[in-house]
């Protein structure tokens, strides 16, 4: 699975719009939007932000480990 729908599936589990996360990211809606169909590449800064906010590891959004 590749991080677009990993970052799209963690957010719906939380219950989270686009745009509470992009608040948290400090970024528009729309630029989140294109981060989740993987039109724009995130940025390492958002990765990491995303991380400590879902208690994840970077590995496990981009998808080279099923550990959380």
């Amino acid at each position: 699975m590749d991080y677009v729908r990993i970052i799209r599936n963690l957010r719906e589990d939380a219950d989270m719009t686009q745009t509470q996360i992009a608040q948290i990211l400090g970024t528009s809606q729309t630029m989140y939007a294109r981060y989740e169909r993987g039109a724009s590449e995130m940025p390492i800064h958002h990765l990491v932000t995303l991380c400590r906010f879902y208690h994840v590891s970077a590995d496990y959004i981009l998808g080279l480990s099923e550990r959380k």
